[in-house]
Order: structure tokens, then C-alpha cells, then sequence
């Protein structure tokens, strides 16, 4: 079992959101240390001052994760602190939330970037860290969305399809070490926080960061490969397996309302500030 006890924790997009939270619960559950890396400086800056006054140890970065500068010059900066990672949770993403067509390059480019192509150099600029670590521990915030197509997500999609993917692969490539470097890959539905605002969900429904979170803990715990929320994602690769295409979409799609949950998206509404 993952001891979250004593360990030390580093968290992408911690200041806000499902980051945020996982990481005060996961100091209250004992947790050594905690980093935060975070694009806006104003949320890491209130994040870190309010840890540090309820007594925790709490050090914030503000990175720009699609710039592999920013991650390399940071990575450096927690060595010459003498800071060490054994937990990694690769949680920072984006979502845009339009039809496809509607997308421009930039928007692409950005969208990949930080949900699929950050954690892949995040993990592999901390990789010497983690191997000197008796133990160690990856976890990859991906998405139910990495195992289903949904209209206006398809470059969300695509991002988390290929962050899954990767996850499994580097799973199975780090089992082969000693001391084996765990992997867990987290697969939710909707959760009520603000990127996914205006998102509406008839039958399925939208979970809390509440309860979300001590779910993810336990899988992180316990080694899980995979924790999928709620239960009915865990039945999606079988019934898309076993149902044609047209079947699976008026049951998914129409009945179950998915293909509509992102008819009325709105998302956050403050863009995040970004390091100079």
C-alpha cells in the first residue's frame, strides 16, 4: 500500500478546484509536505498562505505546464530547495467546451498541451526524483471522457483518450522496477466545480468534489490501477464492446442524456494568470 503518511506530495493545478482539495485532505491524512504547481499566481498565493497558517508544510510554484521551460527551470528550483516528490499527481487541465469546427488552432494546440502532453514531461523531468524514492506513486487525473466521444469535447477527449493510454503504458513499463513506481489512473464524470460549469447531466449524475475525493485517496492508497466514478463507468468499454455504434449512441446518448451534458457549458469565466 501507498503511504500517504510521511510523504511528500506534488500537485498540478493545486490552488483551485479538485487539486485543492485532494491536497488538504491528503495533508490532513497526513502528508509531510505538499507542492503546488499552479498557472495562476493569485490562487497558488492564497492556497499556500492558508495551509502554511493551519500548521502545514506548503510550497507553491507558479508554472506554466505547456512550457517545458517553466517545468525544467521549476523542477531545478524544488532540487536547489532540497525538495523531493514521492506522490505526483498529475492533475492540472483545461476544457473548451465548443463544437469542433468552432475551435481555432491555438485553442488545439493549448487544449492537448496541458491535458495530454504536461503530464508526459511533468513525469518524465521528475522521474529521477521519484526512482531515488523507496517508494513512489503517479497519479493521472484523466476522465470518463477518456474511455467515451461526447459532442463539443472531441479535442477534451481526444486529450484525455491519450493520457489514459499513456498512463496504462507507463504503468505497465514501471511495474518492471525496483522499487516498482505505482501508477493510478482516475477516470470521473462530471464533477461540480467550476470547469465544468453549466453542465447538465438528467440520469447520470454530477458528483461532488466531497465525495469524490476520499475515493480518490483510497485508490491512491490501496494501488489501484484504475478508479473509474461513479460505478456505471465501469461498465462503458462493455457495453460500447458489445452494442453497434447507432445502439450504443440512442442508449448513451439520448436516453441517458450524455451526448447533451455539454449543450449549455459555460466553464470558468476568469482566465488563469499566466507566469511572465
Amino acid at each position: 500500500m501507498t503511504q500517504i503518511r510521511h510523504s511528500h506530495v506534488l500537485i498540478t493545478g493545486g490552488a483551485s478546484g479538485i487539486g485543492r482539495l485532494l491536497g488538504e485532505q491528503m495533508l490532513a491524512a497526513g502528508a509531510a509536505s505538499l507542492i503546488v504547481w499552479d498557472i495562476n499566481a493569485t490562487l497558488l498565493a492564497e492556497c499556500v498562505t492558508q495551509l502554511q497558517a493551519r500548521g502545514h508544510v506548503v510550497h507553491g510554484f507558479v508554472v506554466d505546464v505547456t512550457q517545458q521551460a517553466h517545468i525544467d527551470a521549476t523542477v531545478a528550483q524544488m532540487q536547489a530547495q532540497s525538495l523531493t516528490v514521492d506522490i505526483l499527481v498529475n492533475n492540472a487541465g483545461i476544457v473548451v467546451g465548443k463544437a469542433f469546427a468552432d475551435y481555432t488552432h491555438a485553442q488545439i494546440e493549448r487544449e492537448m498541451a496541458i491535458n495530454a502532453l504536461a503530464p508526459m514531461h511533468i513525469t518524465l523531468a521528475l522521474m529521477p526524483m521519484l526512482r531515488s524514492r523507496p517508494a513512489a506513486h503517479i497519479v493521472n487525473i484523466a476522465s470518463a471522457a477518456s474511455m467515451l466521444g461526447n459532442p463539443r469535447m472531441s479535442v477534451y477527449v481526444a486529450s484525455k483518450w491519450s493520457l489514459g493510454g499513456w498512463s496504462d503504458s507507463l504503468r505497465i513499463e514501471l511495474a518492471e522496477l525496483r522499487p516498482i513506481i505505482r501508477v493510478t489512473r482516475i477516470n470521473p464524470f462530471y464533477i461540480a466545480t467550476g470547469m465544468f460549469a453549466g453542465v447538465r447531466s438528467p440520469i447520470i449524475p454530477i458528483m461532488t468534489p466531497e465525495a469524490v475525493i476520499p475515493r480518490i485517496i483510497r485508490a491512491i492508497e490501496r494501488n489501484a490501477l484504475s478508479l473509474q466514478l461513479p460505478w456505471i463507468v465501469n461498465i462503458l468499454p462493455f457495453v460500447r464492446s458489445i452494442l453497434p455504434s447507432p445502439l450504443f449512441d440512442l442508449i448513451v446518448g439520448k436516453w441517458l442524456g450524455v451526448y447533451h451534458t455539454m449543450d449549455k457549458f459555460t466553464g470558468r469565466q476568469q482566465p488563469p494568470t499566466a507566469p511572465s
